[in-house]
């Protein structure tokens, strides 16, 4: 990681020296151990701050939408793939962004290693040899860093960026797991027990559109949400059906176009599964239309195309 660091800090220095780029778009250190910050540097001298890790989660393509400067960005699989959509959108303007693809090893989820801790508070922690050294105030415990990783990450087939200008580091190995794994328990069961556990999920949703916000792909200018003509949903109070209608399309919109980076889920204060949802929705374009979202700029996305008789016949 540190010599990861040191490419992208040398990297970013040299295009900001060289005016290839106005800003570049990366991570600083967080404040929290395992936790980095979106950064954005504009100086030369201002590339130290940049760093590379196990805490770099966030999906940086949601900073990238209708930028008028050239720009660089700090690029790991998900954040390319998210960026081939934007591209396709119209959202981005490729001859404006140079990318910086950096293979990515997989995330560590904060949620899991607070479970872990069960209260006790984390005041460092140390990744090396595929093992995570948390420690804090009387305690130090060593943890298997494939434990501890997000959901996402343990099933990503798109680890290295699959558009980049400049590639730093070697590429990372694909899992040869099943991607779509972790939607049997959902997917066996019956119609009302999905149901009945959307519901249970739903019910602690607050509507603070966090999910919304995080998602590189939620764009529009006015949110279905937000309308007063017509009012789709209650702005004067909450109730799951309206949670669940929110939650449904939202994830319908993003049909074809979400690359499954978990930045939703990530965000959501209520710990709710929004992945089941998403998941399930990039297995289902995949099996009817044959697509994956971002991993082609030429390839039209499914619902950007005309509809063939024989897709219509699936439904």
């Amino acid at each position: 990681m540190r010599e990861l660091t040191k490419a992208i800090q040398e990297t970013a220095q040299k295009l900001l020296q060289d005016k290839e780029v106005e800003l570049v778009v990366g991570f600083a250190k967080g404040s929290l151990p395992l936790r980095n910050t979106p950064c954005f540097i504009r100086q030369p001298e201002e590339a130290q701050k940049l760093v590379w890790g196990y805490g770099c989660e966030n999906n940086l393509a949601t900073y990238l939408r209708q930028r008028p400067e050239k720009l660089a960005v700090v690029a790991k699989g998900c954040d390319s793939r998210s960026i081939i959509e934007l591209i396709k959108e119209n959202q981005i303007n490729r001859e404006k962004l140079v990318i910086i693809g950096i293979p990515c090893q997989g995330m560590i989820d904060r949620k899991k290693v607070t479970r872990l801790l069960a209260g006790r508070e984390l005041l460092k922690a140390e990744v090396k040899d595929g093992q995570v050294v948390l420690m804090g105030k009387g305690f130090s415990e060593t943890v298997p860093c494939e434990q501890l990783l997000h959901d996402t990450c343990l099933t990503c087939q798109h680890p290295n960026p699959v558009l980049f200008d400049i590639m730093l580091g070697e590429p990372v190995p694909v899992k040869e797991a099943d991607s779509f794994a972790d939607l049997a328990n959902f997917e066996a069961k019956a119609p009302a027990e999905k149901r009945a556990y959307l519901i249970q999920e739903l019910s602690r949703c607050i509507r603070c559109y966090a999910c919304r916000q995080a998602c590189p792909m939620c764009f529009c200018e006015e949110c279905f949400a937000d309308c007063s003509m017509p009012q789709w949903l209650s702005k004067s109070s909450l109730n799951v059906q309206d949670n669940v209608f929110f939650q449904a399309v939202r994830v319908l919109h993003l049909a074809g176009r979400c690359v499954d980076c978990g930045a939703c889920d990530r965000a959501c204060p209520m710990g709710i599964d929004l992945r089941t949802l998403t998941h399930k929705m990039v297995r289902d374009v995949q099996e009817l239309f044959g697509y994956t979202a971002g991993v082609s700029l030429e390839e039209r996305a499914p619902l950007a195309a005309p509809v063939s008789s024989s897709t219509l016949n699936h439904f």
